[in-house]
């Protein structure tokens, strides 16, 4: 039992541990957000918008978080296999949290003052946003129909869209770097290039599983 056990151990958890080290960035940075919030903070012009209305951007780090961390041990077929009750009770879960995460992403894409350059980004958001929810709303209605195949394809889906604040990082860390803070069109491209990254690996996987 024990010989076995390792090696069923190490093909597990890479995939888990892997994304949340994606997410472990925006994570981190959700969190200090939802504590500075929690504790009076003196009003900036970097937090203003969210001192004045706080309920939409704590409802999205919180549901972005959930998705994102506990949506990670989704994946692995072992831990389905082994753990059915908790795979589905957290996938309705995950459901919730997704929608939550991208509906009020939208809600603050609309209503929160941006940069008067930001067009383009806030088109992104809402398109990559309505992307997520009604990836997850096409999930459940397969899982409904017991469509296991399309379930799981929708929800790899939605979860690329939800894990791009992780990409994000990656494509705007190199830029912050050697240019400083991007603004206009670069910044708005290298959020998208995220986005289209993660769903174009997506795709990949799903295509390679039919296979």
């Amino acid at each position: 039992m024990t010989i076995t056990a390792v090696p069923v151990a190490k093909r597990i958890w890479p995939v888990p541990a892997a994304l949340i080290a994606l997410s472990l960035v925006p994570v981190i940075a959700g969190a200090v957000r939802v504590t500075e919030l929690a504790s009076s903070p003196q009003v900036t012009v970097e937090n203003a918008r969210f001192v004045d209305s706080p309920v939409p951007v704590v409802l999205h780090i919180v549901g972005a978080t959930l998705f994102c961390v506990v949506g990670a041990f989704q994946f692995p077929t072992g831990l389905r296999r082994r753990w059915l009750g908790w795979h589905r009770a957290a996938g309705r879960v995950l459901a919730v949290c997704g929608l939550v995460a991208a509906l009020s992403g939208m809600w603050m894409t609309v209503f929160y003052p941006h940069p008067p350059n930001d067009g383009l980004l806030i088109a992104f958001r809402l398109m990559f946003g309505s992307a997520m929810a009604l990836s997850i709303v096409a999930s459940v209605v397969a899982v409904r129909r017991r469509d296991i195949r399309r379930h799981r394809a929708w929800m790899l889906r939605a979860y690329a869209i939800g894990i791009g604040a992780g990409t994000q990082v990656l494509t705007l860390g190199p830029w912050i770097v050697a240019f400083g803070q991007p603004q206009g069109l670069p910044r708005a491209l290298l959020h998208a290039v995220a986005w289209v990254a993660n769903l174009a690996f997506a795709e990949w996987l799903i295509r390679r599983r039919l296979r």
